[in-house]
């Protein structure tokens, strides 16, 4: 059951195509989620992964998040066009700090508009371990009032990942339809079963396959 909880990554800039196949393979065997990588390999993940229940999932900005709302957009149409099923964005964290709040509404808002055309889940990166708490509340909130799916902790390439501190503060300011995907430094079995168990319906890591074979080995079941 656990794996359901899991999107399986590799977001490294040196992965090699074998790699991002051995990532699809372990997923679909292990019935995980989804996979996510950079938006070149993205091509290589719908060939593997087409006709199974893996979904395929891209990066959007990643992992500065410093693009333009217009680039956003197309980068995302461009990924749809592909076939992907779920779009992790990475906010402008620049215009969060100067308070810019409409250039992250405009991008959000941008991708929520592709949700007309296109049926994806949508997963808005906001970046904690650069936020305060006052921030993060803000930005939850924004996430909360818009068309994303849910709000995930972090790039995993900054200063930090995620703490079950951040979910605690994302579960006091969000909209009840609003999911939680924690990611960054989940490397371990008790860390993510303690993400899961402080709230988060998502866990992105790049050690999800080891991840869930212990839990296997300890007696635990995959879903359905």
């Amino acid at each position: 059951m656990i794996a359901s909880y899991f999107d399986s990554t590799n977001l490294k800039p040196d992965a090699a195509r074998e790699d991002i196949n051995n990532l699809c393979s372990e997923a679909v065997r292990l019935q995980m989620a989804a996979v996510c990588v950079n938006p070149y390999r993205l091509k290589t993940v719908v060939e593997n992964l087409e006709g199974t229940k893996v979904n395929k999932c891209t990066v959007i900005g990643f992992p500065l998040g410093a693009d333009t709302p217009e680039n956003k957009a197309l980068m995302a149409h461009s990924a749809l066009l592909l076939g992907a099923d779920e779009l992790d964005m990475v906010i402008n964290l620049g215009a969060m700090k100067d308070e810019d709040y409409h250039i992250i509404e405009q991008e959000i808002k941008g991708l929520g508009q592709l949700k007309k055309d296109f049926n994806f889940l949508l997963k808005i990166i906001v970046e904690t371990g650069l936020l305060s708490e006052k921030e993060l509340a803000a930005i939850t909130r924004m996430v909360s009032d818009s068309q994303a799916d849910f709000i995930k902790t972090s790039t995993g390439f900054s200063a930090r990942g995620a703490s079950l501190a951040d979910i605690k503060t994302i579960k006091l300011y969000k909209s009840e339809k609003l999911r939680i995907k924690a990611s960054g430094g989940i490397r371990t079995l008790e860390s993510a079963l303690a993400f899961i168990e402080a709230g988060a319906e998502r866990i992105g890591s790049s050690n999800a396959g080891a991840i869930i074979e212990e839990y296997r080995q300890r007696g635990g079941l995959l879903r359905g």
